[in-house]
């Protein structure tokens, strides 16, 4: 038998010498990371809180966003507790709406509707015939349930929509639209349109809309009566509040609504923050601090994902006007989400930091471009001076408008004289080629008063422009909307 190798017993030596220190060595239970780190079981517990109800914060915005409104319906426009009611201004409003980017050129009227006491929810819209409704209804996640008037499912004829709510089995009656709706409450934004901004047609407008109806089912024989709730005088503040009153609404609406298949991953998660199913929300001080951090990191992420990389590619190449809606946050409003490798909680979070409502059919009744920078890339500052060129012939049928609101809040500036300028203004100046400019800044260039929109000369400011009844021409881009362009450079 061959003899092994010198070097093959050097390391058998060497390798047993280890394994026997190894052995004598005293054994130790490896400690936690955490422990090492110095971290508490408590400091565990509110790291967690916090980080839940950050993720809490951006996932149920659409949510909180609806609850603010009906908050808004029930206390300042002192419509008192309950739904079925609906809230609308008796003229063009101005910033007392403190909705997120409400439209100032239509006349609003806002349907709330609750089923979990009195069933089905019947919606009339009546025939487009003395005037036109432009709306959608909503359930209270912002979902779209369906599109009404002459571009929903109605095609201007008026109809008897019943929205069923969630678990309802019985046949619809005939002669009603039927409407599945997933949660129990839900709101409708119906815009009545305007021929003119005159008041005379302001009054038909008005007069028209208050033809809606809205009642349960279990009464259509013999309906009550619509109850119309004037906020034209009052602030009517909507806006999303970052602080505990987010957690509040939030809980009134898990108590009320049925978790959906699509969000049970959240019932734990909302639970470790104290929000449970038939329980009391009612955390304590040190829970309430951890809670209003969370919001306030939240708030703050949102707000930069809005800036920095919400927007999808500019709608006219190399321009500065986008869709305020990311394209999967658009299919999930249209299909409820119904994409199964698709759920766009944060963008939906960032959509519902600045604005309200959904379409279900997005640019047949109504087409909307944002923008809060000017031709340059620069953002725009309230002190400084802009002019927007509009092309001729606008592709439109009803309207097209331009409205600034404050970057911050994305509510309309308060104070200011007017929000908007639309293609129905009065005495709107109109250049020789049909074209219109529009101006930004604190103080209107001379002569130009009717095509100036104010701004606050200490804040910052967005401009959503909105192309009511858009044709083709808009979506082919054979019309292109100029960018807004600084003056006093």
């Amino acid at each position: 038998m061959r003899k092994p190798p010198d070097n093959i017993n050097v390391i058998g030596t060497v390798l047993l010498a280890f394994l026997t220190a190894c052995q004598n060595q005293p054994t130790e239970t490896p400690k936690p990371a955490t422990t090492a780190q110095n971290i508490s079981a408590g400091d565990l517990t509110q790291r967690a809180i916090q980080r839940r109800a950050i993720e809490a914060v951006i996932w149920s915005t659409p949510a909180v966003n609806f609850d603010r409104m009906y908050e808004a319906m029930v206390h300042d426009a002192k419509a008192g507790e309950g739904s079925n009611k609906i809230v609308y201004w008796s003229r063009l409003f101005g910033w007392k709406n403190q909705t997120l980017t409400p439209n100032p050129d239509s006349i609003y009227f806002i349907p709330f509707f609750n089923m979990k006491d009195v069933g089905p929810i019947v919606l009339e819209i009546p025939p487009a015939d003395g005037g036109s409704i432009t709306g959608s209804i909503d359930d209270c996640w912002q979902t779209a349930i369906e599109d009404v008037g002459p571009a929903g499912v109605d095609k201007g004829k008026g109809g008897r929509y019943v929205i069923l709510p969630p678990g309802y089995n019985d046949k619809p009656p005939g002669g009603y639209i039927p409407l599945q709706a997933y949660n129990y409450e839900g709101y409708a934004l119906l815009r009545s349109i305007l021929k003119s901004n005159s008041e005379t047609d302001i009054a038909k407008a008005v007069a028209y809309g208050k033809q809606i109806k809205l009642y349960p089912l279990s009464q259509a024989a013999h309906p009550p009566e619509t109850r119309f709730i004037d906020a034209i005088d009052v602030v009517y503040d909507a806006n999303i509040p970052w602080d505990m009153r987010f957690f509040v609404s939030l809980n009134r609406i898990v108590q009320i609504e049925p978790w959906l298949t699509r969000d049970k991953a959240m019932i734990d998660q909302l639970k470790s923050i104290g929000i449970e199913k038939g329980k009391p929300f009612n955390p304590d001080a040190k829970a309430q601090d951890t809670l209003k951090a969370a919001v306030g990191e939240a708030h703050a992420w949102l707000a930069d994902k809005y800036e920095d990389s919400y927007f999808p590619p500019p709608y006219y190449e190399g321009g500065h006007w986008y869709v305020p809606a990311s394209s999967d946050v658009i299919e999930g409003l249209h299909t409820f989400y119904a994409n199964p490798d698709k759920y766009p909680v944060d963008d939906r979070g960032v959509a519902y930091t600045v604005g309200f409502f959904s379409a279900k059919h997005f640019g047949a009744g109504q087409f909307y471009l944002m923008t809060f920078k000017d031709k340059d890339g620069q953002n725009f500052a309230g002190a400084s001076t802009y002019r927007l060129d509009i092309p001729a012939n606008a592709p439109v049928t009803q309207y097209w408008s331009a409205t600034v609101y404050d970057r911050d809040t994305h509510a309309l500036i308060r104070n200011m004289q007017w929000p908007s300028r639309s293609s129905q203004t009065p005495g709107l100046q109109k250049n020789a080629d049909g074209s219109v400019d529009l101006y930004f800044g604190p103080k209107a260039p001379t002569g130009k008063d009717s095509n100036w929109i104010p701004t606050s000369a200490d804040g910052r400011f967005e401009v959503l422009f909105r192309l009511y009844g858009p044709q083709k021409p808009l979506f082919d881009k054979t019309w292109k909307l100029s960018d807004i362009e600084k003056m006093n450079r």
